[in-house]
């Protein structure tokens, strides 16, 4: 379903993906918009499938994970109201990097490439700052992963090594 909700503008003004756009290019982007919703224990995207759009979530808690090598599933994050996830494959145009589960009922906004191409070509100025956004928070998990490495470090008198193990879980059907 197309988004039209009164309260979306306010919601989205407080993600960081649409910070700095003006009345116009946040009416484009959220004309753009479509509304997805999913049950707790549904997968929104999975590891290695091909993909084409990025989601905004608008409520619920989502699970981020990895397959390891030996089949095992490594917990990378949680998603709640008002982050994004699968800007990657609007970047990079490869497959979905990981694997992410609605922990509980979830409301996503999802924006397609296609979508933002549209943007791209009506408003580019509006498409850079959303590029802008994106990179931000991308350095943003960057620094994140920095820090959570480098704290990890063996050798290290406040981190020991077995801190950095992960209980492998099933993988999910």
């Amino acid at each position: 379903m197309v988004v039209s909700a009164p309260d979306m503008r306010a919601f989205l003004l407080t993600t960081p993906f649409f910070g700095g756009l003006s009345d116009p290019s946040l009416d484009l982007l959220m004309s753009m918009l479509v509304e997805c919703r999913f049950e707790a224990g549904a997968t929104v995207v999975a590891e290695d499938e091909p993909g084409r759009s990025m989601f905004i979530v608008k409520s619920g808690r989502l699970a981020v994970s990895k397959r390891a090598d030996a089949g095992s599933v490594i917990p990378i994050s949680v998603l709640e109201p008002g982050d994004f996830f699968g800007e990657m494959t609007l970047i990079e145009m490869q497959n979905r990097s990981a694997t992410v589960v609605a922990e509980s009922p979830t409301v996503l906004y999802e924006l397609t490439a296609q979508k933002l191409y549209a943007c791209y070509k009506a408003d580019i100025h509006a498409y850079v700052i959303v590029l802008q956004n994106i990179n931000r928070e991308l350095c943003r998990r960057l620094r994140r992963a920095d820090d959570r490495f480098a704290g990890h470090q063996v050798g290290k008198d406040e981190a020991p090594a077995d801190e950095w193990a992960v209980t492998p879980r099933p993988i999910r059907p």
